[in-house]
């Protein structure tokens, strides 16, 4: 899948526990830095699951 569906998808569930951390009052500065980490660790999950996992190395496949 592209990059761009995962992300699409973990801001609709960051953007979800952003407000369920406003309604239940947590302060904003705590919030801020969880956004700041989830975006980081929503960027290589995304990244690590939408790299093409058929990649061949080509010095392995060459003939002599």
């Amino acid at each position: 899948m592209p990059f761009a569906v995962y992300m699409i998808g973990f801001l609709v569930f960051m953007a979800g526990v952003v407000w369920a951390a406003v309604v239940v009052g947590v302060p904003q500065l705590y919030i801020t830095f969880g956004v700041l980490a989830l975006i980081v660790i929503g960027a290589l999950v995304a990244f690590g699951r939408s790299r093409n996992r058929h990649h061949h190395d080509r010095r392995r496949h060459q003939n002599y």
